[in-house]
């Protein structure tokens, strides 16, 4: 398909992390967009702010007639939307262009040159490190990010056409549609298993990425994963290594080396050691693009971090309120590790809203050793997105598997009573679902009372 003779973009899902990205650069380059979500949001609300028409029925008779033209109208649609929906079965039928979000951004990104971050977790701060670096160096992009950079206030960046920063995304194997120069993969912990049935089948997936990588290119990979390429670590020997690691004022500082040179007194503000391996693994990428390594080593010190990735929304001496995306045991024991480096011996609440049900029943045992860790829960009802209920499988019997006697299972109505009930030192908020729309609320009630 050529996306030049295409004079309008429609998304059904239009209000994804990854779809809204998509929505803003085609109204960059001046195309018609518009589009359907379920549940109107904060990034909704945004992309009507910038022109962008969207509805929130499923109703064929809301869309302009300027998307009924199969000649120049291109269809983007998440997975996440069921195959009955109207609208999809109606363009379908038509004959017109419906592709999957992962297929048009190879499309966009298959002539530059494309740095794909892979992995289980910790795709999106990479991939926003690694846009803020070029950003930093003056280096031509264009970044698609899943999730709002706080440096950008965006999920899009443009500042040129010759370098693409995308996140090479497991789920569905969407990875498999891009064209990586350079790549990197953090982690690759089972997930995912409504997709790929089992983790064998995971591994696979992301060999397969492999190969897709251009045979000039490179791949970065994490310290320790069973794959050939250039390794990143801490305190370790590998390629691009962390050496002399210590926290003074709540930031890292420590050496950087790398296969060429080694820098020291370089400072991280992102706490979590997940954190500084993502940004370690950002720096090789970026050398990539030839920028120097003391600028980037000084840029990694200004990045300032990513919406719903260990954010912290209220950071006193006396109390602490963090949020964070983690959605997957491997992520809760990361942020636990992070919280206790930076904020030790506090009490910490952790407030949890499950994501999908085939991740809590898949997971149900890890799930309850990872929150058995901090000093008290309260447990959310499961988040469906695209799922159906699965019999038994319900925070209840999720919360019996927490071997905590600090435990309770609450809606989000009570949620604020509950929090001000436990008077802890630190909470964190943490999952994939609409947990995220309650932490403003939750600031504005404990941002003047303590």
């Amino acid at each position: 398909m050529d996306l030049k003779k295409i004079n309008s973009v429609y998304f059904i899902g239009i209000g994804g992390i990854g779809m809204s990205a998509l929505a803003r650069y085609f109204r960059f380059i001046e195309k018609n967009v518009a589009g359907y979500d379920k549940t109107e949001t904060p990034l909704t609300q945004e992309l009507e702010a910038l022109g962008i028409d969207i509805h929130y029925n499923d109703d064929l008779k809301a869309i302009d007639d300027c998307y009924k033209n199969t000649e120049d109208t291109l269809i983007i649609y998440t997975p996440a939307v069921p195959k009955t929906h109207s609208e999809y079965q109606y363009f379908l039928s038509k004959g017109f262009e419906v592709h999957k979000r992962s297929e048009v951004l190879g499309m966009i990104t298959k002539d530059t040159f494309c740095f794909a971050v892979a992995g289980t977790h910790g795709k999106t701060t990479t991939s926003s490190i690694l846009a803020h670096l070029l950003n930093e160096t003056g280096t031509p992009f264009t970044a698609f990010l899943g999730g709002i950079s706080e440096d950008f206030n965006s999920n899009f960046l443009f500042r040129g056409s010759d370098y693409s920063v995308v996140e090479a995304d497991e789920f569905d194997r969407s990875f498999l549609r891009l064209y990586p120069d350079v790549a990197c993969i953090t982690s690759m912990d089972a997930d995912h298993l409504d997709i790929y049935g089992n983790s064998e089948e995971l591994t696979k997936s992301f060999n397969d990425f492999v190969g897709k990588i251009n045979p000039d290119g490179k791949l970065f990979v994490r310290n320790g994963l069973p794959l050939d390429g250039i390794t990143y670590g801490i305190e370790d020997d590998s390629d691009y290594c962390i050496r002399n690691l210590k926290i003074e004022h709540g930031a890292y500082i420590f050496d950087l080396k790398t296969p060429k040179t080694t820098l020291s007194g370089v400072k991280f503000n992102k706490p979590g050691k997940h954190n500084l391996l993502n940004g370690l693994v950002a720096f090789a990428m970026a050398i990539e693009a030839g920028s120097p390594p003391y600028r980037l080593a000084e840029a990694l010190g200004t990045f300032k971090g990513v919406q719903r990735r260990f954010s912290y929304k209220i950071k006193e001496d006396d109390f602490v309120f963090i949020d964070d995306y983690a959605h997957h045991p491997t992520e809760i024991n990361a942020v636990y590790d992070a919280i206790a480096e930076m904020h030790p011996d506090k009490n910490v609440l952790a407030v949890f809203q499950p994501h999908l049900f085939s991740r809590t029943r898949d997971f149900g045992d890890d799930f309850a050793e990872s929150l058995s860790k901090f000093d008290s829960i309260l447990l959310l009802e499961i988040y469906p997105a695209r799922e159906q209920p699965i019999e038994g499988i319900t925070s209840k019997w999720l919360m019996k598997k927490i071997d905590n006697d600090n435990k309770k299972l609450i809606g989000k109505s009570n949620l604020i009573q509950e929090i001000k009930a436990q008077s802890p030192d630190v909470l964190v908020t943490m999952g994939a679902g609409d947990i995220g729309l309650e932490v403003s609320r939750i600031r504005k009630e404990f941002e003047y009372a303590n």
